[in-house]
């Protein structure tokens, strides 16, 4: 397994593992960070452990085009008893993207380093949030990195209100002029909202 040094750099492509990791250790500083996404790879990893960092064979994407809209979450967006807005409470959004309650998982991998970090990824401009309200309290919302290439690398969202995240799911497909999500990797609540898989060398070729 690679280990990173000082130097900020990655080993080619071909060194990832069948789990997509291709690298450990580094730092989450903003040059590394923009540095990684800019290559496709990610960090992820848990509290106490080294960073890992990722570039997994197969990328869930959305074409935002493509996005799927239920008849129930239609039935959600004609409510307009919400209000939506981007890149107005960014430490909030990641705030709750590391507490909140998930039925399907265990703890959180949003460490309290990687909080801070994306927290200044966005004061220098390279992370944006999606927020949801209702009646002047967060109850939604999602962040991630923006590159400023078209494609946004969706990191975490949250509800605290059902169908909450998927609200700033669509408004981010539907509103940001983006024309690549990265999902990162497949689960079954991104592929109901039209997010597919493709190969990382497709994935590639959008970044560049």
């Amino acid at each position: 397994m690679f280990w990173l040094d000082d130097e900020i750099a990655f080993p080619p492509y071909e060194f990832a593992s069948e789990e997509g990791i291709i690298a450990l250790g580094g730092d989450l500083s903003v040059e590394r960070l923009v540095h990684a996404y800019r290559k496709g790879i990610f960090p992820w990893f848990s509290e106490g452990e080294p960073i890992v960092w990722y570039c997994p064979e197969e990328r869930m994407v959305l074409f935002p085009e493509k996005v799927k809209i239920s008849k129930s979450m239609k039935q959600v967006i004609r409510k307009s008893d919400y209000s939506i807005t981007e890149n107005k409470a960014f430490a909030e959004v990641i705030f709750n993207c590391k507490y909140i309650n998930r039925s399907d998982q265990y703890g959180t991998w949003i460490t309290e380093d990687m909080q801070q970090a994306y927290i200044e990824l966005h004061r220098r401009g390279y992370a944006k949030s999606i927020e949801v309200w209702k009646d002047r309290k967060i109850v939604g919302g999602l962040y991630g990195v923006d590159l400023g290439n078209g494609v946004f690398c969706g990191e975490s969202m949250f509800s605290k209100e059902s169908n909450m995240s998927k609200l700033a799911f669509i408004h981010l497909a539907q509103n940001c002029g983006y024309k690549l999500i990265d999902c990162q990797v497949y689960n079954d609540h991104l592929a109901s909202l039209g997010a597919i898989e493709i190969t990382r060398n497709e994935f590639l070729k959008y970044l560049k």
